[in-house]
């Protein structure tokens, strides 16, 4: 059996002190309101408002970002400065895809356990109604023609070479959730891990409408207190997730025609996760900081995991990640309290709750003994999803970690675990463990 590895926190404790996150708000077809330095900003702000220290005394600020644009050039360091960090607070992006808020707070973790930082400011941030649309390569090379050329017959002769089809543009959202490797769309993996365990349309979409009814109903209950309201520059207030469809039935996801894989495929718009813009953040901190402060915590961060597999089947990612976590600590899925597994499509999420349980995939798959238990559907993502929620991908990993802490305070329980999916073949996921105010 391969080693499960090793805990990268085990020497020195990891706390969670607070979080907050903004709205996560529907891309339109327009550019939103906001861009991904201003969501950002929005939520750490209010988080640090709260604290007894001032913004100037955190050691560092890690922000996960996938796409940031020319404008917001190691975002991180624009957030830390527009929050009044000062000069002194060094600030560095990561980038995991659709995990990179994950690795911003992993590598917050991981600079605090090796004694390198107290108090670090980690989160993500995307803005995907502001990635850019591109020129061609055809057109960058037209472009350059037409600035070498001096004389005005120079100039003549370019414009002749212009071809309507250079004008064509690239949009980058789009061509950034297609692998580059195997040249698959993100959806047109999910179609492979449906044909891989037998999913049919109708357990997709029963999956959707349970995301939006449980977001349905932590809105109405008040469960999403992490949230912090925005107002754009007319004075618009965003203080919910818009893209919530509360009348949502399965007649009318049924109606909806497959997006990836025409025209007998089954991932649909209406399983999906919605492409949206958002931001969440959290404040991790050393036993020393909390002293120093008199800091509360949430929790605090057990264990991390990342682990690679088939591009092809980049959605079954978290179970190769939970999976060296759960040995590491010998737990089994009853062990575990709560889950997040971000829902980038039904499809995906359901192949995981299978493949977790299937003794053949566990033992060739993951090299275990023998299965682990099923993960109860009542404790997974119990407030909704990327489905319903949305999923900004630069901010979903630090946004599964905020509410898991705060579902794990609401329901008085210790453990829980969130983990992703990541485009290129990867999973990432981190072990929580809530302590008691």
């Amino acid at each position: 059996m391969k080693s499960p590895g090793s805990n990268p926190y085990r020497e020195t404790e990891v706390y969670i002190v607070d979080g907050r996150r903004t709205p996560q708000l529907k891309a339109r077809g327009a550019p939103g309101p906001f861009q991904a330095s201003d969501l950002a900003v929005g939520a750490a702000r209010q988080l640090l408002l709260t604290q007894p220290f001032a913004p100037d005394e955190l050691d560092e600020v890690i922000f996960g970002c996938v796409s940031s644009g020319p404008d917001e050039a190691n975002i991180a360091r624009v957030i830390a400065l527009r929050l009044g960090c000062g000069d002194r607070v060094h600030a560095m992006t990561v980038q995991r895809n659709c995990a990179s808020g994950m690795q911003a707070l992993d590598t917050a973790a991981s600079r605090i356990a090796s004694g390198q930082a107290e108090l670090i400011l980690a989160g993500g941030t995307e803005a995907m109604s502001h990635h850019p649309v591109l020129l061609g390569e055809a057109m960058v090379a037209w472009l350059g023609q037409w600035n070498q050329a001096r004389s005005p017959g120079q100039r003549i002769k370019a414009l002749g070479m212009l071809k309507p089809a250079y004008l064509r543009p690239v949009i980058a959202l789009l061509r950034g959730l297609t692998d580059p490797v195997t040249g698959l769309s993100m959806g047109q993996t999910a179609e492979q891990l449906a044909e891989d365990f037998g999913i049919d349309r109708e357990a997709m979409d029963r999956f959707a409408l349970r995301s939006h009814q449980r977001l349905a109903a932590a809105l109405e209950a008040g469960h999403l207190d992490e949230i912090v309201p925005l107002h754009d520059r007319e004075g618009k207030l965003y203080d919910r997730d818009d893209g919530l469809r509360a009348d949502s039935t399965m007649e009318k996801l049924a109606r909806l025609k497959p997006v990836f894989d025409r025209p007998f495929g089954k991932v649909t718009a209406g399983n999906s996760a919605q492409v949206s813009d958002g931001a969440a953040c959290l404040l991790l901190a050393s036993a020393g900081a909390v002293e120093r402060h008199g800091l509360p915590v949430l929790g605090r961060l057990r264990d991390c995991q990342w682990a690679g597999l088939e591009p092809e089947r980049m959605g079954l990612g978290p179970v190769h990640a939970m999976a060296p976590i759960m040995r590491r600590h010998d737990l089994d899925s009853g062990d575990i309290d709560y889950w997040e597994i971000n829902e980038a499509f039904a499809a995906q999420v359901l192949a995981c709750l299978e493949a977790w349980r299937n003794e053949d995939f566990c033992r060739q798959a993951l090299d275990l003994p023998h299965a682990f238990q099923p993960i109860p559907e009542d404790r997974l993502n119990v407030d909704g999803g990327g489905i319903s929620l949305g999923h900004p991908v630069g901010a979903s990993g630090a946004r599964i970690v905020l509410h898991l802490l705060r579902v794990l305070a609401r329901e008085d329980a210790r453990l829980g675990m969130a983990s992703l999916c990541i485009g290129g073949g990867q999973g990432g996921a981190m072990l929580i463990e809530r302590i008691p105010s």
